[in-house]
């Protein structure tokens, strides 16, 4: 393949690649992300990324208005799509231990403007996550109070235009507790890795526990006859509900971000992935076959769907702890993604495509103290003044398409570099992967109209901040052309 002259020390390639081979920068002046976490660790974050505002609060939303008792299906469907995501992802997260997740794996096989975009989409889609979990936690918060008989002014309660029914419109003006937690998790995550590890387990062991809690208690008080119509919504309801709840069957692509402070990431780093996928959609089917069970998919409460069902049936004690466990419980997923979008953050600074600022860790504690705040303070905003149905669809098309990308270069890579040591490797290569490209792609095929056009918005500016400032500031643009860059690219051996 022929290639054009080049100043010498330079790359103006439009699609300049980072080398793999030379993706372990050296850490030196403390500006290094520091190794605290282990396979234990690692998998606690998945699942605590995975299980949260999925089943106790849009498994209500999508049985309610999109799915009905299809919502199980819902959720298979989903983590299908999801699973074979898992694959590619685990490949890349043994081959490639940095921080940064999808946009590393972008900008090292497709290029420096797909990994710019990649980057780009997932720090708003990891945003707008931790701003839709916090709403959920306070409509529990909002559930406990009223079983302790607690009111608190009207104008804190919630985002404007969400007041339900017997409260006057315009009486919301923020969600308040909602804007605390985003903005409580940003100070823990900056309290150090290991000490933040600690607490996001911790409160994972309880999130299981009071899921099973769900589980077990609940199957004594399904009727079956509630399972009927199981497609009220028709079938495109079901795949309809799939596109909404996606984002609660991902959370290992978050914590792939973490593969710089993990002790033994390219070993331990696929095995997390896999491990916490299984478990959480385990837990997710029985879950919603118990929810739909209980309470007629009409009378689901959209906010706190499991702690209003159990008080549904009588049993407002268990819906008071189960009200109790999804506040402390749900917060694990607000710690994932809002230290993933740090990571990612931090990545693109340090590789150049941000300004160095938001790259500077913390001299003791070297974790990314300025990305952390300035995305926790977004996040609490949209959570303030958004309702959560709009700030769910919002987080759903960036990831997809991140899903889908990541599959693509699974794929280029496997046939571009065999030759690279892979401590995992995706299995039915190609098939699995085009698997995860089709699904990503056809469920943001379901998202509304409005979900197009503010990730179009947001887009255009993520490329005119790449074009005005990363392209002629990244650490790429000063370095000489990669051999790998100017390789041509033979079909190779995939297997």
């Amino acid at each position: 393949m022929a290639t054009t002259a080049r100043k010498p020390g330079t790359n103006s390639s439009f699609f300049r690649r980072k080398p793999i081979d030379q993706i372990e920068e050296p850490e030196s002046g403390g500006t290094g992300l520091r190794r605290e976490l282990g396979l234990r660790q690692l998998t606690a974050i998945g699942v605590g990324g995975i299980i949260g505002a999925g089943i106790f609060s849009l498994a209500g939303a999508v049985a309610n208005g999109k799915a009905g008792p299809a919502v199980l299906l819902s959720f298979i469907i989903a983590g299908i799509a999801s699973a074979a995501a898992a694959f590619s992802y685990a490949e890349f997260a043994g081959l490639i231990p940095k921080a940064g997740s999808a946009y590393t794996y972008g900008y090292a096989v497709l290029g420096e403007p797909i990994g710019w975009a990649i980057g780009w989409d997932l720090l708003l889609e990891y945003t707008a996550i931790v701003a839709v979990v916090a709403i959920g936690i306070s409509g529990y918060f909002n559930d406990l109070l009223g079983y302790l008989d607690i009111g608190l002014p009207a104008w804190m309660m919630g985002a404007p235009g969400t007041e339900p029914a017997g409260v006057a419109a315009g009486s919301y003006k923020v969600n308040l507790f909602a804007m605390l937690l985003c903005l409580l998790v940003a100070y823990i995550l900056n309290l150090g890795m290991r000490n933040a590890a600690r607490f996001e387990t911790a409160l994972v062991y309880l999130k299981v526990a009071v899921v099973a809690l769900v589980i077990v208690v609940g199957a004594f008080h399904i009727k079956t006859g509630n399972y009927e119509p199981f497609f009220p919504f028709g079938v495109t309801g079901a795949f309809s509900g799939a596109a909404t709840v996606f984002f609660a069957v991902f959370g290992y692509d978050a914590m792939s971000t973490a593969a710089e402070e993990s002790k033994d990431a390219q070993k331990h780093m696929p095995k997390a992935i896999m491990y916490s996928l299984a478990i959480s959609m385990v837990l997710y089917v029985v879950a919603c076959l118990v929810l739909t069970g209980m309470v007629n998919y009409k009378d689901i409460n959209s906010e706190s769907a499991f702690s209003s069902a159990f008080e549904s049936v009588g049993l407002e004690a268990v819906g008071a702890v189960i009200a109790v466990g999804a506040i402390l419980g749900i917060m694990t997923v607000l710690f994932t993604f809002l230290m993933g979008a740090s990571r990612v953050g931090y990545s693109m600074s340090r590789d150049g495509l941000l300004p160095p600022w938001f790259s500077k860790t913390h001299a003791k504690r070297q974790v990314p103290t300025r990305m952390t705040w300035v995305l926790g303070i977004a996040s609490a905003g949209i959570a303030g003044f958004l309702p959560i149905a709009e700030a769910a669809e919002l987080t759903n098309i960036g990831i997809l398409l991140a899903f889908a990308l990541v599959c693509v270069a699974v794929i280029v890579l496997r046939y571009r570099r065999p030759d690279l040591p892979r401590s995992f490797r995706c299995p039915g290569m190609p098939v699995v992967p085009i698997i995860g490209i089709v699904f990503s792609l056809w469920l943001i095929t379901f998202l509304e109209p409005m979900t197009w056009v503010r990730f179009g918005v947001w887009f255009v500016l993520g490329a005119v901040v790449y074009f005005a400032y990363g392209r002629r500031k990244s650490v790429l643009a000063g370095l000489p052309v990669s051999a790998e860059d100017d390789a041509p690219e033979g079909p190779g051996r995939a297997h």
